[in-house]
């Protein structure tokens, strides 16, 4: 059995990080030098290493490509002005990585391998961090089945991988919103809660004929009456109404649990909000519009961090918002990358040294 404090590492010959051009950096499009690959079989993990980024070499037959076996988390490193590198909040995606590894029939990750071995890959690769405002270096873990047989049933064999990739912001501008009314991301006693790969495969119909008719992504509604709100596109949701953040809740099992999302609530209690986590339905949302008490409505994620949303469309119903009159998303983003700068101290202890 695998001694998980023993990684090896094979470097690069020449490192790829000359090429690359920081003023122009696509999110998730550019990878740094190395990667961490470590390999379950027989029960238990067998090897974890850093090597250099490369195609990986794999039968058509593995049980992912067939049967969905496959999850991932999405994770940042920053680097503050004196060189360090740091992670925001890994622990906490490790401990979702593991709760959608356990709904999924995948094996547990351990900690020195998740945690440990980000720390190591970053450290060789924290020359690709960028420092310019909005950028990050994404960490995206994953894991997915690789016996290689056609048949449905868990697969014995996996590989767990870590992936590093300098970007700059996700939604660079406020967005569109089309409420959907047709599709369905979740229903309850599903997978919604897990970060799973068919979650997002589900998701790209209904947001294309959303994009067709001028709208950047949409707003999911439940599966049975199509009015309790659950996420927008690929982020949780937040609703000001009033002196008040409304985030719909996680209790039916079909929203995943962001850290952005966690985040985001205890920094909105600093700023004197109150929070709410609680099914909000459509018809509540455009009632609070045409009373004036709907002022705000953004999305958060780790990827995007904190987007502005501009525009909410339900049926022939428009909800508009003036960009210039937004003061919590502007706050709670502004905050947010204080502290993940290190321009305010962390007390939450949320910032992990690599």
């Amino acid at each position: 059995m695998l001694e998980t404090s023993k990684i090896s590492v094979t470097k690069i010959a020449q490192s790829k990080l000359k090429d690359l051009d920081f003023s122009n950096l696509p999110f998730g499009k550019n990878f740094t030098d190395h990667m961490l690959v470590a390999t379950y079989a027989n029960g238990g993990w067998q090897s974890v290493e850093i090597r250099p980024y490369e195609a990986l070499s794999l039968q058509p037959s593995i049980v992912a490509i067939h049967y969905g076996q496959s999850i991932f988390e999405g994770i940042k490193a920053y680097r503050y002005e004196n060189g360090d590198a740091l992670i925001f909040r890994p622990y906490d995606n490790f401990k979702r990585f593991n709760v959608s590894a356990e709904r999924m029939c995948m094996p547990i990750v351990p900690e020195k391998i998740f945690i440990e071995g980000m720390k190591q890959l970053i450290e060789i690769d924290k020359e690709w961090i960028p420092t310019e405002a909005d950028h990050s270096l994404y960490i995206r873990p994953f894991m997915f089945a690789t016996d290689e047989i056609i048949g449905v049933k868990p697969s014995e064999n996996y590989l767990f991988i870590i992936i590093l990739s300098p970007t700059g912001p996700y939604y660079a501008a406020p967005m569109k919103i089309l409420v959907e009314e047709t599709y369905t991301r979740a229903a309850p006693g599903g997978v919604g809660f897990a970060k799973n790969a068919g979650n997002y495969a589900a998701s790209l119909l209904a947001t294309q004929i959303a994009k067709q008719k001028g709208y950047d992504q949409i707003l999911w509604t439940d599966a049975f009456e199509h009015k309790w709100l659950q996420e927008v596109g690929t982020m949780n949701v937040f609703f000001i109404i009033g002196n008040t953040a409304i985030t719909p809740s996680l209790d039916e099992g079909t929203i995943l649990a962001g850290v952005t999302r966690d985040t985001a609530i205890t920094v909105l209690n600093e700023m004197g909000l109150t929070v709410e986590e609680r099914k909000i339905s459509i018809d509540e949302l455009v009632e609070a519009y045409d009373a004036g008490s709907l002022k705000e409505v953004f999305g958060t994620g780790t990827a995007a961090t904190i987007s502005l949303i501009e525009k909410l469309k339900y049926k022939e119903k428009v909800l508009s918002f003036n960009l210039d009159l937004l003061t919590v998303a502007p706050e709670l983003k502004s905050r947010l990358d204080d502290i993940r700068t290190g321009k305010t101290i962390d007390s939450h202890g949320w910032m992990v040294s690599v």
